[in-house]
């Protein structure tokens, strides 16, 4: 275990997380939750050679599964901590399981919630808590905002309700998994999970590890906000110093210490993209049981995901829904195996949708953009149209750097290609033509800065 003076392990004081505490759960919750399908994807098992089915949790009430665990947390509160109020902290999707809870149960709450949170989201905590809940909006992470939902029960003695840190939470969670196992004539073989505080996959591996031992887990974390994979290779949760809040519904800066205690203690291990070929097979290696693996990706191929679930299945997913979706293009599985993924949540505002296709666009090597030093004299635009561009490029973003100026000098430059094969004609006719150009890299800072 590492001895880095950021790794905090704590034990928990609470009852360890088993199936029958979430076997419990689902008599709590069942009569406020949808059974949400389980539906077949033609085009994912085509393209993986399993059967791949879709979890399609974006269709519960709130559109998206947090309102199991909020609900099963509440629904144990006592009367004086009822009485209390509740408070949370979220990035939108368990406020929404919370606000539904304190409506149907008429328990008074306060939302704490990052300022950048989707306004769809924000609307959707408002319209489920009606009268009886009050929303924050604090800080640009969840963690922000998390630290202001502890400050206000330190103040008022309000009851806290955790997204993902309480066995409460992963057990209502959990339910996923047991209601997976009764939809499936086949047995489970590999089921793929987003991850973002750990509350969800706590409670899915705890329940397969017990009812279905022979059932690989595949945990999925946005690259920019790897707190589980952080955690597994310190030996405890760490708080990163900072997160992507892209995927907002899984940018959580520390894991939680429940959700780690659970996952290490059922020995979850984290695997590099060089060997994610060979999950399948590692998976099915320890005594005949499915093993845990957590793994990264990309905020782009997330972005692509999305838009290929809405463009083919007509799913509307949030970023943290398509994670799991994401993450098949890096997995190899048993032919004709049965494979689960999860579908968390369909929360996205639509106004999203042009920085999804920016970045997925980014991603499949379809947009570039550069700095073209255009020479003062006539005709050089059209002489770079016509010389520099390929047949299928298009100019997507034209625009002077030097605002005292705008017909000579400096320029950042789009170019959509039509095929992602046409980079490297395009820069080697960047290289011959008369004026300068400098090719922006994705992720340095003058590409953050300029697009």
């Amino acid at each position: 275990m590492s001895n880095s003076p950021d790794v905090v392990v704590t034990k928990s004081t609470v009852p360890a997380l088993d199936a029958q505490e979430i076997d419990t759960a689902i008599e709590r919750i069942q009569h406020v939750i949808a059974a949400t399908p389980l539906q077949y994807s033609d085009r994912l098992s085509a393209l993986t050679g399993a059967h791949v089915y879709l979890k399609r949790e974006d269709l519960q009430g709130v559109r998206s599964y947090k309102i199991r665990g909020a609900y099963n947390l509440i629904a144990q509160l006592n009367e004086a901590e009822r009485a209390a109020g509740v408070v949370t902290a979220s990035a939108g999707n368990h406020a929404q399981g919370v606000a539904f809870a304190c409506r149907t149960m008429q328990i008074k709450g306060r939302i704490y919630v990052p300022a950048n949170t989707p306004k769809q989201k924000r609307d959707r905590i408002r319209a489920h808590g009606g009268a009886f809940v009050e929303l924050f909006m604090i800080g640009e992470t969840y963690d922000a905002a998390a630290a202001a939902a502890a400050e206000d029960v330190a103040e008022t003695g309000a009851t806290m309700v955790p997204p993902f840190d309480d066995v409460r939470t992963a057990a209502g969670q959990g339910t996923i998994a047991a209601e997976i196992l009764t939809q499936l004539d086949a047995p489970l073989d590999t089921i793929v999970v987003p991850v973002g505080g750990g509350g969800c996959i706590a409670g899915i591996a705890t329940y397969l590890h017990e009812r279905s031992p022979k059932t690989s887990i595949v945990g999925i974390e946005p690259s920019g906000a790897a707190s589980m994979t952080a955690a597994l290779v310190a030996g405890g949760p760490v708080t990163l110093p900072d997160v992507d809040p892209f995927v907002d519904g899984a940018a959580v800066k520390r894991i939680g210490d429940v959700p780690y205690e659970v996952v290490s203690r059922l020995g979850a291990a984290v695997v590099s993209h060089a060997s994610l070929p060979l999950v399948a097979r590692q998976l099915q290696t320890r005594s005949g049981s499915g093993s845990f693996v957590v793994n990264q990706i990309d905020e782009g191929a997330i972005c692509t995901a999305m838009l290929e679930l809405y463009q083919s299945e007509g799913i509307i997913a949030e970023p943290a829904g398509a994670l799991s979706v994401a993450a098949l293009q890096n997995l190899t599985f048993e032919p004709g195996s049965t494979v689960v993924c999860l579908i968390s949540g369909g929360n996205n505002d639509v106004s999203r949708y042009g920085e999804i296709l920016e970045r997925s666009l980014v991603h499949l090597g379809l947009k570039h953009y550069f700095l073209v030093d255009f020479p003062q004299e006539p005709g050089a635009l059209r002489r770079f149209l016509s010389d520099v561009l390929g047949p299928d490029d298009d100019i997507a973003l034209f625009e002077y750097v030097k605002r005292n100026n705008r017909e000579t000098g400096a320029a950042l430059v789009g170019i959509e290609l039509g095929s992602a094969d046409g980079l490297a004609s395009l820069l080697e006719r960047m290289e011959h033509a008369p004026m300068q150009s400098e090719r922006l890299e994705p992720g340095s800072p003058a590409y953050r800065y300029l697009t």
